[in-house]
C-alpha cells in the first residue's frame, strides 16, 4: 500500500484555535491528548511540525511509547534507542527515519516517501541521501550491518522495517 504523505503550514492562530477547541469541545477520544500535547509543542516552539496518521478504526493506534522489535527498542516521546539494554546514540534524522519505518513495519517506501516522511522539505532527486542515513542507521541498530535483521532493503523499491520481530 503506498503512503500519500502530505505538509500543511498552518499558522499560530489556527494552531490556537484548533487547541481551544480540542480542549473544550472535542469527545474523549484515543489520540486527543496526544494531538492537544502536539498542539502545544508547536506553539510554544519545542516542535517544528506533527505528523498524524489516521487509524483505520478497527485497529486501535498505539497507546504508549515504545516500540519493541526483537531486542530493539524505541522510545518516541524521549526519542531513545536501546539494543540488548544498551542506549543507542542516533542523530535526530537517523532516529525520525527509524521512528518512521518502524511505526510503519512491514510496509515497503520509497526513498522518495521516507524522505517526505522525515523533512520538511521537497524531496530532491538525491538517492544517495537517504542510502547513506540507512547505511549509518544500520552501523548503529544492526547486529550485524551486512546482513541487517531490523531494516531491510527491498531492491528496486526501497527500504521496509521488519515485521517478522
Amino acid at each position: 500500500m503506498k503512503k500519500n504523505i502530505g505538509l500543511i503550514s498552518l499558522d499560530s492562530s489556527l494552531l490556537k484555535w484548533l487547541h481551544e477547541k480540542l480542549r473544550i469541545s472535542a469527545p474523549d477520544i484515543q489520540g486527543k491528548e496526544e494531538l492537544a500535547e502536539g498542539i502545544e509543542d508547536l506553539l510554544s516552539g519545542a516542535s517544528s511540525s506533527l505528523m498524524l496518521e489516521l487509524g483505520d478504526g478497527e485497529t486501535p493506534l498505539p497507546v504508549n511509547d515504545v516500540i519493541q522489535c526483537g531486542n530493539l527498542a524505541i522510545y518516541a516521546r524521549s526519542r531513545k534507542v536501546t539494543r540488548d539494554n544498551g542506549e543507542i546514540s542516533l542523530t535526530p534524522k537517523e532516529f525520525d527515519i527509524l521512528y518512521f519505518l518502524a511505526r510503519n513495519r512491514g510496509e515497503v517506501f520509497t526513498k522518495e516517501q521516507i524522505y517526505q516522511a522525515v523533512w520538511e522539505s521537497s524531496y530532491l532527486l538525491d538517492d544517495s541521501n537517504i542510502m547513506a542515513f540507512i547505511r549509518k542507521l544500520r552501523k548503529k541498530i544492526e547486529p550485524n550491518p551486512d546482513a541487517p535483521e531490523y531494516i531491510l532493503t527491498i531492491w528496486g523499491i526501497g527500504y521496509k522495517f521488519n515485521d517478522r520481530l
